[in-house]
């Protein structure tokens, strides 16, 4: 029942920041987010069950820092190739305004993307399923439901991302486009539920987590051909 309810929680979030209300996105995910804390505390997790209790929050601090500079160096090294540069190039960047930019950056993904999905998906769900079931069955229970929530963001994903858009044009193109975003996040998923288990803390993939999107945002906008500036 308790894991229905957080299912429902986050069904409800995710109409709301791509269908219904999209322009009060970071009030709906911290809305959310409050109501899959509420719902952990009504299943009896503690803070060390969501990886947030002192010790927890330390060891995530020291991972922070390394998992960030490693997404920074992968991203220049993937910019510089010509082969891989191509994935920068997305439209959604490169039409933000510099003040834009930074809103994303620094409050929208954070606050928003990051607080919610990390405390859904490697915070309250995975220790749901982790207590019910064990960690593997923890790990794909929420990575699967990662990659489906990533259906609706991934619309559209063909026509904004030069990358996704060799994957071929019409409604063919956009649902091949939708079904490797599927896959790539739950993919995304299993890793980020791994870094969670091994540093047990949720501080490390919400950090890894912000990396991505990010620093992925910022080189989108300052790519070479973007259009960003």
């Amino acid at each position: 029942m308790r894991l229905f309810c957080a299912i429902a929680v986050l069904l409800g979030a995710n109409l709301l920041n791509n269908r219904f209300a999209p322009g009060v996105y970071v009030l709906t995910c911290v809305v959310a987010t409050a109501a899959l804390l509420l719902i952990a505390r009504w299943d009896g997790l503690t803070r060390a069950d969501l990886g947030l209790d002192g010790p927890g929050l330390r060891r995530g601090l020291r991972w922070a820092p390394v998992l960030i500079g490693a997404v920074l160096a992968v991203y220049l090294l993937a910019l510089a190739v010509p082969a891989t540069r191509e994935a920068f190039q997305d439209d959604r960047a490169a039409s933000l305004s510099a003040g834009q930019l930074l809103w994303r950056v620094l409050f929208r993904v954070p606050f928003g993307t990051v607080l919610l999905e990390e405390t859904a998906f490697r915070g309250v769900l995975w220790a749901m399923v982790r207590r019910r079931r064990g960690t593997a069955w923890a790990t794909a229970v929420s990575s699967s439901l990662f990659g489906l929530w990533h259906v609706l963001p991934s619309r559209g994903l063909a026509r904004a991302n030069a990358a996704a858009a060799t994957l071929g044009s019409g409604s063919a193109g956009a649902t091949l486009a939708m079904a490797a975003a599927v896959v790539g996040t739950t993919a995304a998923g299993v890793v980020l539920c791994e870094l969670r288990r091994r540093s047990g803390s949720l501080v490390a993939p919400a950090a890894l987590h912000w990396a991505l999107n990010g620093i992925g945002y910022l080189l989108a906008w300052a790519a070479p051909g973007s259009g960003g500036r």
